[in-house]
Formats: C-alpha cells, sequence, structure tokens
C-alpha cells in the first residue's frame, strides 16, 4: 500500500474547467459582432471587419470594426465636446464615477476574467486573480487622486483629449493603467485595443455606459496599426499614451516631433533576474516561473535574462529543469494550468525563429519531455544555457516563454552583464544580503527593480523604463503628472481656492428638501462598543433636544467602566492596523456609499435637531465627500527616502498611533463626528470617540452605517455622555496612546486633558478654546489630522561595501 508521500508524489492534475458559458451569451447576445463606442452610443458594424480569434483554438470569437480615419475623427470630437464638463464637474464627482467603475469590474469579475482568457490565451488563473483585482485596484486608486487633485496638485489641469493605444498581453489591465489616471484628473479619452485582444475594452464600454459616465468622455476604436496611425497624428488630440513595441514606439516618437503633444511611451524590455550565490534557490526556481512562464513570456518585464554567481549556477539549473517539467501548458480556461496559448500565429513563429537562432548561434536549449497541444498556438516552457551576453537571444526581446541564463563571478561584473541592453524597464536581485542587495539596485539602468521577488505592480506604484524602454510613468503620483498641465498665469494657491470656490457652489446648486412633517420615530440608543450595541453601565440616559427645545430622543449616559470596555475592544482590534492601506481604503468607500444610501434620513435627522433643512443636506453632503477624501488618502499618505549623509537608505515610515481616544466637536454633530473619527482609522488607528454630547444621535445612527461596511469590531467604539465627564477618564487613561480634545473650551477641558495625559505621556490634540470650521476643507480635513494620527519611524539601511 502507498505512502501518503508517494502518493502525493505520483498524483497527477485532474482538469478543472471554468465555465465558459456566461461569456459566449454575452457574445451571442451581440451576435458576435461589434461597432465602436464613440460619444456614448455603439456605431453600426457598416464597413472594414475583421475577426478576433481564441488563440486556444484558432477559432472565431468574434467580429470587430476596423475604424476609418472619420471614425477616428468622430471618436476625438466626441471626447472633445465632453472634456470641458468632465473637468467642470470637480473632483469628487469624478471620484464618484471612478468608484463606480472599479464596483462594476468586481461586480463583473467573472466575466471579465473568462472574456480575458478566451480572447487572449493566458490561464484564467492569472486573469481571474492577479488581472482584474489590479484592474478594480487601479480605479479604485485613482478616485482617490480625483478626490484629492486640488489639494495634492493645485495648479495643474488637465491636458484636453489623450489617445492611448495599448497592447494584446494585458488587454484590460493596461486599459485601467490608461484610462483611471486620465480621467481622474479630468481628461477624456480615445483607446484603441490591440486588434488581437478587443473584447473586455468593448465590455468595458458596457460598463462606462451602465454607470451613466457622461458621453463622450471614454470612446473605444477598434482597428489595427491603421487605426492607431490615424489617433496618432490626429491634431485634435493633445496626449498619446503608447504601450507596446520599442520599434512601434520609434514611430509615434517620429511622427509627434513638433505637434506639441505630450507623449509617454512604455516599450520593449530585456529584463536581467540576477542570483547571488546566496539567494534561496527554491525562491527563485519560482522567482524565475513568475519572471518568465508568466503570460507565457508575454510580458514586456519579463525576466529573460537570468544572470546567476558561477558557483551555484549548476544547482539552479537541475531545479529549473525539474520544475519545468511539472509545469502544465494547455487550455486557459483549466484552473489547473501554468501556461496558457501565444496571442497568434505571427508570434509564435516570431518565437520559433529566434529559438531556432538561439541554436544555430550555439546556445543550447533544453525543454521539459511532454508535448504541448495541437489545437491552437502553444509553445513549450524554454531554457537556454552556454548563451553569450552578445548573442542574439541575449539582446532581442523574444516576448515569449523562453529564457537565457548566464553566469558572472562578482557583483560588479553582475551589474554589467545586466546593463548589457538596449533596454531599461526592469530587474530582479535574489540575494538574502539587503545590504548587496541596496547596493546593486542603485546601479541597475531600469525603471523597476525588485528584490527577492518579481513583476509585482500595484496602483501605488510608479511604472516606466529607461533608454528604449521608453518614458513616462503609469501608476503612482508620478504617473498623474502624465496627464496634467500648469495652469497658465495661475499659481497653486490661486488654483486651490478657485477648484475650491467651484465645488462650494455645485454644492449649493441642488434643491432643498423640506423635513418631513411627522417627526422620526424614536428607537433606544444604545453605546457601541466592540462592533455591538450595548447598554451603559450607569443604567441612565440623557435626554437629546431638537431645535425647538422639545425632547427628541435619548442616549445612553456613559461612565468610566464604558470607557474601559471599549478602550480594550479598540486594543483588540490592533488587526486593524496591519490590514493594507487599500482594504482600509475599500472600507471607508464602503461607508460613503451606504452613508449616500440613507442620506435623507440623516439629513432629516439634522434638520429636526437644528432646524435648518438646508443646512442638513449640505451637511450630509460634505460628511460623504469627507468620507471620500479619507477612503482616498488611506492609501496615498507615504513615507520618505531620506538622504542622509551616510551610505544609508533611511526609510521614514508613518505608523498609526494605536488607540485614540476622540472627544468630537459638539458641532455639526454628523460632519464633527466623522471629520475627526475617519482620519484616525484610515491610517490604521482604532478609536474610542465621545460625540457631541447636545446632539450625539447622528452618532448613534452612524454606527449602523459601521455594521453594514465591514468595519471590523472594535476599531470604531462609540461611548456617548458627557463629554466633560468622559474626556478626563480618557486621558488618564494608561492604555489610550493618544487624545484629540475638541470639546467645550469654557470649562478648561484641552487643559484637563494635557494635564492628565502625562500619565503614560500620551500625545494629545488640543483645540485651546480656537474655535474651527469643519466646514471649511482647509481647516476641517487634511494633511494636520493625518500627521495627529500618525507617528513616524525612521528605519536606517546600510549598504554598500
Amino acid at each position: 500500500m502507498a505512502s501518503i508521500p508517494e502518493i502525493f508524489e505520483t498524483m497527477a492534475y485532474g482538469p478543472a474547467p471554468e465555465a465558459a458559458g456566461p461569456a459566449q451569451a454575452w457574445l451571442e447576445g451581440h451576435g458576435r459582432s461589434f461597432g465602436l463606442f464613440i460619444g456614448g452610443r455603439w456605431t453600426a458594424l457598416d464597413g472594414e471587419t475583421f475577426e478576433t480569434l481564441n488563440p486556444a483554438t484558432g477559432k472565431p470569437l468574434a467580429l470587430l470594426r476596423q475604424a476609418n480615419p472619420t471614425e477616428v475623427d468622430g471618436a476625438v470630437r466626441a471626447a472633445r465636446a465632453a472634456q470641458a464638463e468632465w473637468w467642470g464637474i470637480g473632483g469628487h464627482a469624478r471620484a464618484r464615477y471612478l468608484y463606480a467603475l472599479a464596483r462594476q469590474v468586481q461586480k463583473h469579475s467573472r466575466l471579465l476574467a473568462v472574456l480575458e482568457s478566451l480572447d487572449n490565451g493566458k490561464p484564467i488563473r492569472e486573469s481571474r486573480d492577479i488581472d482584474v483585482p489590479l484592474v478594480a485596484r487601479h480605479f479604485y486608486h485613482h478616485a482617490g487622486w480625483a478626490q484629492l487633485m486640488s489639494r495634492e496638485l493645485p495648479g495643474r489641469e488637465p491636458l484636453g483629449v489623450i489617445g492611448q493605444i495599448i497592447p494584446w498581453n494585458f488587454p484590460l489591465l493596461m486599459l485601467a493603467w490608461k484610462i483611471a489616471p486620465a480621467l481622474a484628473m479630468g481628461n477624456t479619452v480615445v483607446l484603441k485595443p490591440a486588434e488581437f485582444t478587443s473584447l473586455t475594452a468593448l465590455r468595458f464600454a458596457e460598463l462606462c455606459h451602465e454607470i451613466g459616465l457622461p458621453a463622450g468622455v471614454v470612446n473605444i476604436i477598434t482597428g489595427d496599426g491603421r487605426t492607431g496611425e490615424a489617433l496618432v497624428t490626429h491634431p485634435g488630440v493633445d496626449k498619446i499614451a503608447f504601450t507596446g513595441s520599442t520599434e512601434v514606439g520609434r514611430l509615434i516618437r517620429t511622427a509627434t516631433a513638433g505637434s506639441g503633444k505630450k507623449l509617454s511611451l512604455e516599450l520593449g524590455g530585456k529584463s536581467p533576474f540576477i542570483v547571488f550565490p546566496d539567494a534561496d534557490l527554491d525562491s527563485v526556481v519560482e522567482g524565475v516561473v513568475d519572471a518568465i512562464w508568466f503570460n507565457q513570456g508575454q510580458v514586456c518585464c519579463a525576466g529573460s535574462r537570468i544572470l546567476v554567481q558561477e558557483g551555484v549556477a549548476d544547482r539552479l539549473v537541475v531545479r529549473l529543469k525539474a520544475r519545468m517539467e511539472t509545469l502544465r501548458v494547455g487550455d486557459p480556461l483549466d484552473k489547473a494550468v501554468d501556461m496558457g496559448a501565444i496571442i497568434a500565429p505571427v508570434q509564435l513563429q516570431k518565437i520559433q525563429d529566434l529559438v531556432q537562432r538561439g541554436r544555430d548561434e550555439g546556445a543550447v536549449l533544453w525543454q521539459p519531455s511532454w508535448s504541448c497541444p495541437r489545437e491552437g498556438w502553444f509553445f513549450p516552457p524554454t531554457l537556454f544555457t552556454e548563451v553569450a551576453p552578445a548573442a542574439t537571444i541575449a539582446q532581442v526581446e523574444i516576448f515569449g516563454p523562453v529564457v537565457v541564463l548566464m553566469t558572472f563571478r562578482t557583483p560588479v561584473e553582475a551589474v554589467e552583464l545586466a546593463n548589457n541592453t538596449r533596454y531599461g524597464l526592469a530587474a530582479s536581485v535574489w540575494t538574502e544580503n539587503i545590504n548587496l542587495a541596496l547596493d546593486v539596485a542603485p546601479q541597475l539602468k531600469a525603471g523597476t527593480v525588485w528584490i527577492n521577488c518579481t513583476n509585482v505592480f500595484d496602483a501605488a506604484s510608479g511604472f516606466g523604463g529607461y533608454r528604449e524602454s521608453g518614458f513616462g510613468r503609469e501608476g503612482g503620483r508620478e504617473g498623474l503628472r502624465e496627464y496634467v498641465k500648469w495652469a497658465e498665469g495661475r499659481t497653486g494657491a490661486q488654483a486651490r481656492g478657485r477648484e475650491g470656490a467651484k465645488a462650494r457652489r455645485r454644492r449649493r446648486a441642488g434643491g432643498q428638501r423640506p423635513p418631513s412633517s411627522l417627526p422620526p420615530i424614536d428607537r433606544t440608543t444604545k453605546l457601541y462598543i466592540g462592533g455591538a450595541q450595548v447598554r451603559p453601565d450607569s443604567g441612565y440616559s440623557l435626554p437629546v433636544l431638537d431645535a425647538d427645545g422639545g425632547q427628541f430622543g435619548e442616549v445612553g449616559h456613559g461612565n468610566r467602566k464604558d470607557v474601559r470596555n471599549a478602550v480594550e475592544a479598540a486594543r483588540k482590534a490592533g488587526g486593524w492596523a496591519r490590514a493594507t492601506a487599500h482594504a482600509r481604503a475599500q472600507v471607508l468607500y464602503y461607508l460613503a456609499e451606504n452613508l449616500a444610501v440613507r442620506g435623507e434620513e440623516f439629513g432629516r435627522r439634522i434638520a429636526a435637531l437644528a432646524g435648518d433643512a438646508s443646512a442638513a443636506e449640505r451637511e450630509v453632503s460634505l460628511t460623504i465627500e469627507r468620507i471620500y477624501t479619507y477612503a482616498a488618502l488611506a492609501d496615498k499618505y507615504d513615507g520618505q527616502v531620506h538622504h542622509t549623509p551616510y551610505r544609508n537608505v533611511t526609510l521614514a515610515m508613518p505608523e498609526p498611533m494605536g488607540v485614540l481616544g476622540l472627544v468630537c466637536p459638539e458641532s455639526p454633530s454628523l460632519l464633527g463626528f466623522v471629520s475627526v473619527v475617519l482620519p484616525a482609522i484610515a491610517m490604521g488607528n482604532t478609536v474610542v470617540a465621545v460625540p457631541s454630547t447636545s446632539a450625539p444621535l447622528l452618532a448613534t445612527d452612524f454606527y449602523q452605517v459601521l455594521d453594514t461596511s465591514d468595519v471590523p469590531p472594535g476599531v470604531v467604539n462609540i461611548v456617548t455622555g458627557i463629554q466633560s465627564e468622559l474626556a478626563p477618564v480618557l486621558a488618564a487613561h494608561d492604555d489610550v496612546d493618544g487624545i484629540w480634545y475638541f470639546g467645550p473650551a469654557e470649562d478648561g477641558g484641552s487643559a484637563e486633558v494635557e494635564r492628565l495625559s502625562a500619565g503614560n505621556m500620551k500625545r494629545t490634540w488640543v483645540e485651546n478654546g480656537h474655535a474651527r470650521d469643519w466646514t471649511d476643507a482647509r481647516r476641517g480635513e487634511g494633511e494636520e489630522f493625518l500627521e495627529q494620527a500618525t507617528q513616524v519611524k525612521n528605519i536606517w539601511v546600510p549598504y554598500g561595501e
């Protein structure tokens, strides 16, 4: 009888097919034919057409329209007509649209993933688990930049109409890389997907229509190089953003020279994968799998050149060959497949020709013993050894699952070999010696250097190349600058003020809703501790009065024991700080979404308490916008790298304080509460909040929003009561790491909080009687709050010999 290890050694994977039915039904629903998406409408299929094929079978998927120069002109005109209004609606409105696109991508993620694998040939595991989640991430992230544009990029304005041309290797992800920052900065776009892979771009056009994106903001035109040329040379385009081959990029640079068009080019690569002798070779092998056999090697930054220290080269080759034998090539919709199909016969032929060229020049080829499927266009993982640095296969981008291996002796030689290329897109360094890694990385001529990892991307990090790999960046703050220009004759402060005035006028433009003639139904409100509604320990309640002085409701009268329980709950929720900033941002966006659903209800509550329906509506609107601001900032309040006068990289990292006690302002009750709580939790803190004494019902209503928005238990705890009683308890509590006091000034609360905080030397932030206008974005939100919510840790990392 076989042992369990023996069973695991011999057990073969069975097929795990992904259902293609919904994607096929979508294609059938369109008659397997698509026009162009221009000005928010679909054009007819009249004129020249072409087929898009399934690389795994070679069979047609759909018939697409070849856009001619007249149609390209129509798309540019539609984008131009829409641009002024798109910029004019303001950053918050653009953020809402981008957020809606992110949500739509998530809602239709499986359909998009299957379409991508059908059209492109990549394994469903990659499109489902890498591409589509990153697409949503880019729209979430850039929704935040839209919200923050006037604050973070003062004095900048959009370029206008952007022409975007994307490749076939990451069709939907490249679309997101291009469209999300362009729209966030107030531009409109005309995008041409690759003729081989247009289907997910066309489905994305439908998503734009479904969310009500204004007509002309996004236009999708399909076609081959002729369509791209018409877009590049169109005089109405203000910028061209291109990802593709260096050869085509060179043509675009020539064609746009002297035109005044801004240009960003993300081109080819021949990225080095450097392995030092102390590297973990098992990790290196898996890194090679991710570097060159991810997406069949059809990746511009693929680690196609393994440079390994000669002392460990033989061991690495043995392990690589063993791993290559276990790779599975086959149907991209099989979830157990590692490699799918090559995009098209022309690309397969190019790979085959270059492989033969490598053999002819004396390199030693090795491929696994198994064979690839006969139907469709497949190529096995391939390893070349004994490769000369000047060999064709060591210099030319193959864009397929082919890797060459060369050896070096010293780090100096490794750097020389790595830089021995006309490209400079990316590199990866593998070593357990951080000193060595940080010494080598700055010497590599590449826009991105990964250490002990490869092919890692995120919307917050810029990506782009040196040398013949192009110029410009996509992603991160630097990627935003590709889509803006300095406003003529206007300083940053003037631009910020003008944008703020526009935003205030937009907010005032909405109609007033009269309050309901019936009083709201009262309910028993409790404290909110550890994600649960709990009755106050005191057993007493406090009355809440309406605008006319009548009793409107009651809240619990919190005491010292309630504060103790809340602090314990906040301390137990420390996992919130370990969540990714992106995850926290999504939860905060969800808060805004759920508050918006109940906006009228909150407005009526505020109006009943304050007696002003117009002000109530404005307060709810500002509250939602403020939540958006901190959702946007959650993953953008970054650290810095300091240039200290030593051989060091000194990393300054903002970290959450821990448990914060927050005494919220008396008014505005909802906006003031959110303005204090949101920056604290956006940075990863957990909080014990004491809301307004006179109008706490908005805070107790808000915990229902917290309950439905995936906020983990204990992250936000609410203790209602008399602020002058509860603030000293929080200030003296030794398990509270910081306290903010925005409570009444007349009772000496600020001084008392500061005095009592000396027990554990907690950090304090008090107003000392200075009034703050919470409706003013300059005083009621922003970096000041984030600075108070964090503390900076400096990490000194030495490098060099």
